[in-house]
């Protein structure tokens, strides 16, 4: 008998607001967080925009000292954790730390660190490189951190697979939970990479929008005139509970978490695979372990990057796993608004998916003004719209071929 798992708690630091009612409400007013970067002066980058995290302060969340030695995208993680927790009324001191887990998705880790101390070794020397480099650097550490930080002694892994990081991190943490091995998980996704190096690399694959004169129209996914994804930066946690331990303590229920797939294209090391065969096929395998049909599904959450192929290869992935009920879903992108958080965008996007069943609302996708034939679906454009959501999926598809879907239902 498989057990059944609940969100209880959500964490988000994005760039449209931090904590779920700064940002839910930015979605609902379609605001968009992309602006021209000043993490670093990038006169002489294709790209000059970006979504970063403002008025971040590390120190309102962890003891300066600790927030030191942590990269940028751990910070991120360990804040949006700790509001997750709270979020949640979860008391550390009542719960069993053996059953409390970690499962957290990052695409790229500790780049910023890594950038710093290479320039310390080339300009002075190995004897300059901080003691705190490895720790600082290496991806798993926001789910070391994470568990250190609140206690937790369950389950404790994390999950890189590029873009995918998040969605594959929360239905990994799902499966923990309905197998038994966990009655709490904290899950989500985490990513600081809007970096020199990070934005150089994107920009010499031609796969970002070079926009740079109107960095709030830049992200426009599904729309005709796309010309690539805008890097984001954030973290979006959730807490998800085996029910029968939400409901003894009386825990706030947002959803259930109901239903995962995950699938590779075998295709190619950043395209996409024709006619999104691969993402098709995860949204099948989610459908199928939730025991729903395709036509129970009310919403999307796309993984709608703005580039030209993701676009074109997901809706045609949709029109496949959904037959003629693709034209009666909702769809939208809130990447449009947020950027893409790389590794941490299934994060945000569970808790947008989450919001959506709790409110029975529909975010936008912003910035679509001329219709790509190639994308005929309902995406929702403009303006959000209210309407019943019972079953939300949300999609996430990464370089390297790999899909991950997560179905969410009303509780």
């Amino acid at each position: 008998m498989k057990r059944r798992v609940v969100v209880t708690g959500i964490g988000a630091i994005t760039p449209i607001g931090i904590g779920k009612e700064n940002f839910f409400n930015a979605l609902k007013t379609g605001e968009c967080g992309i602006d021209t970067i000043s993490r670093f002066d990038a006169t002489d980058f294709n790209t000059q925009i970006a979504a970063e995290v403002k008025d971040f302060d590390p120190t309102d969340y962890i003891d300066k000292k600790e927030a030191k030695r942590m990269d940028r995208f751990t910070q991120f993680g360990v804040a949006a954790s700790k509001l997750a927790i709270e979020d949640a009324a979860l008391d550390l001191e009542k719960i069993n730390k053996d059953r409390f887990g970690v499962v957290i998705g990052s695409g790229i880790g500790g780049l910023e660190t890594l950038e710093n101390e290479h320039k310390k070794l080339i300009n002075k020397g190995p004897g300059r490189v901080s003691p705190f480099f490895i720790p600082m650097m290496i991806g798993n550490m926001a789910a070391g951190r994470i568990s250190i930080a609140f206690g937790a002694k369950g389950p404790n892994t994390t999950v890189v697979t590029a873009c995918a990081s998040s969605t594959n991190a929360i239905g990994d943490a799902f499966k923990i939970l309905q197998r038994g091995d966990a009655d709490i998980m904290i899950t989500g996704g985490t990513e600081a990479s809007i970096t020199p190096s990070a934005v150089a690399g994107f920009c010499s694959m031609k796969a970002m929008s070079t926009r740079n004169n109107d960095p709030k129209a830049a992200s426009r996914p599904f729309d005709k005139d796309r010309d690539g994804f805008i890097m984001g930066e954030g973290s979006g946690m959730l807490i998800l509970e085996e029910l029968e331990h939400a409901l003894a303590r009386g825990a706030h229920i947002y959803a259930e978490m109901v239903g995962y797939g995950m699938s590779a294209d075998a295709y190619h090391i950043t395209s996409p695979a024709p006619g999104g065969e691969g993402a098709a096929m995860s949204m099948k395998h989610a459908i199928k372990d939730a025991n729903i049909t395709p036509e129970d599904i009310d919403y999307i959450n796309a993984h709608g990057t703005s580039t030209p192929l993701n676009d074109k290869f997901e809706s045609m992935a949709i029109k496949s796993a959904f037959g003629e009920h693709a034209y009666k879903l909702s769809v939208s992108s809130t990447k449009s608004m947020t950027g893409h958080l790389l590794g941490a965008a299934g994060g945000i996007e569970a808790i947008v998916c989450t919001l959506a069943l709790m409110e029975d609302y529909i975010p936008p996708t912003i910035n679509y003004t001329t219709p790509d034939p190639e994308c005929d679906l309902d995406y929702t454009p403009n303006k959000g719209s209210k309407k019943v959501v019972n079953y939300a999926l949300s999609n996430s598809l990464g370089f390297g071929g790999h899909n991950a879907s997560i179905i969410l239902k009303k509780y």
